[in-house]
């Protein structure tokens, strides 16, 4: 495993880091969940109520009616309003992970914006309200906003497509970042990465896993099959059952963090969690998957199935997030638009 040089710029917090608020864009796209919209708004207000509990929630609606249906729904369920600020700026989706920018800290530890080039995972053709919504961000914050570029090049790159531990260590996949299907970066190569993500997230070391699950349209997002949870563990997704289009691939990532532990000697420690059943929606797979977990201040937001997994699951987290309250949260529709938990949030660090 390469070593990249030791001179980025930035450094990327960890999820787990003091956060200032959470991102999250009301849903509005009934594209997304056809023929279950409707259940949609309970699932991300009860997701928000529970974040307003214990810290500040940014919500980005499209107008004043749908400001207005926040409001309704978040007060059904008690949030607590003081806690939440509701913005209205134009999105496509809902899905903040991957648009909204990532907050930096530079080398004096302060907050910055940096805002990436989204292209709709390579594969939807409206994205562009979703790419101009750091202008709202940058408005609010009123913190320095870089625009990372490579080599001259503008950078595609979603937030669900990559996981740090704040302490040098990146997660992503080459079937995201290097494939010519659903390409984001015409060109770049595993060098090329390693150099941006080296300057940019503070990144020493990058684990390079191979492919993401079944389902998951964005063609491979990390945040579906491994993350950090503290600086020295990892959460893999394993499958057990043989038979199973994911048994092969996880089994292969699972190699990979094991030779990568093995080659650099990092005192990491690999904790396996199950997959879910095999879950279809009108005969389509979706990507369930219990690693699109959300970690916030004083809560760990776990996506559960209606399976028999769920409760082994939480079990799980619960052991390793002793001074988190973890709360499962039933995402059997949500994972309907393609994505969970952690998809629709974007953490601010303090």
């Amino acid at each position: 495993m390469p070593e990249i040089r030791r001179d980025g710029i930035y450094r990327m917090p960890a999820e787990w880091e003091p956060q200032n608020s959470t991102w999250i864009a009301w849903p509005h796209n009934k594209e997304d969940w056809p023929g279950k919209f409707n259940e949609i708004p309970w699932v991300f207000s009860k997701i928000i109520t529970i974040l307003s509990k214990t810290q500040s929630v940014n919500i980005l609606v499209k107008d004043k009616s749908y400001k207005k249906k926040a409001i309704f729904f978040l007060k059904i369920l008690s949030a607590k309003m003081k806690n939440i600020k509701i913005i209205i700026c134009k999105t496509d989706r809902a899905w903040t992970r991957d648009f909204l920018p990532i907050f930096l800290k530079d080398e004096r530890n302060r907050n910055i914006i940096s805002n990436w080039e989204f292209n709709g995972w390579a594969k939807y053709k409206n994205f562009k309200n979703d790419n101009k919504a750091y202008l709202k961000v940058k408005k609010l914050k009123k913190i320095k906003i870089i625009k990372p570029n490579y080599m001259g090049k503008k950078i595609i790159l979603e937030g669900g497509s990559i996981d740090v531990n704040g302490s040098g260590l990146i997660l992503t996949t080459k079937q995201c970042l290097l494939s010519k299907i659903q390409q984001r970066n015409k060109g770049f190569k595993i060098h090329d990465y390693n150099q941006i993500f080296n300057k940019f997230f503070g990144t020493k070391k990058v684990i390079w896993l191979n492919k993401g699950i079944y389902g998951d349209d964005t063609h491979g997002h990390i945040d579906d099959i491994a993350r950090f949870v503290s600086k020295n563990k990892i959460f893999i997704a394993k499958e057990n059952n043989k038979k199973d289009k994911n048994f092969k691939n996880l089994n292969e990532n699972i190699r990979i963090v094991k030779e990568f532990k093995r080659v650099s000697k990092q005192k990491l420690k690999i904790i396996y969690l199950p997959m879910p059943k095999p879950k279809f929606i009108d005969g389509i797979r979706v990507p369930a998957s219990y690693l699109n977990f959300y970690i916030a201040n004083k809560v760990v937001l776990v996506p559960c199935f209606d399976d028999l997994n769920d409760e082994i699951v939480i079990k799980i987290f619960k052991k390793h997030f002793k001074n988190r309250k973890v709360i499962p949260i039933n995402c059997s529709t949500l994972v309907w638009g393609l994505g969970t938990i952690h998809c629709m949030t974007q953490q601010e660090p303090n």
